[in-house]
C-alpha cells in the first residue's frame, strides 16, 4: 500500500524579516537624503 503525498507548494513563502529589512534601508536612504538637502542649503544660503 502506497500511502497519497501531498505535493509542496509550488510557490515559497518569502521570510518577511527580508521585505521589511529592504523597508528600513529605504526609510533610512531617504531620510538621510533629506537632511543631506538641508544641510547644503543651510551651507550655501548663508
Amino acid at each position: 500500500m502506497s500511502t497519497a503525498r501531498r505535493k509542496p507548494p509550488t510557490m515559497k513563502q518569502k521570510p518577511k524579516e527580508e521585505v521589511n529589512r529592504k523597508a528600513l534601508i529605504w526609510i533610512g536612504v531617504s531620510i538621510a537624503a533629506v537632511v543631506i538637502a538641508m544641510a547644503l542649503l543651510l551651507i550655501f544660503n548663508g
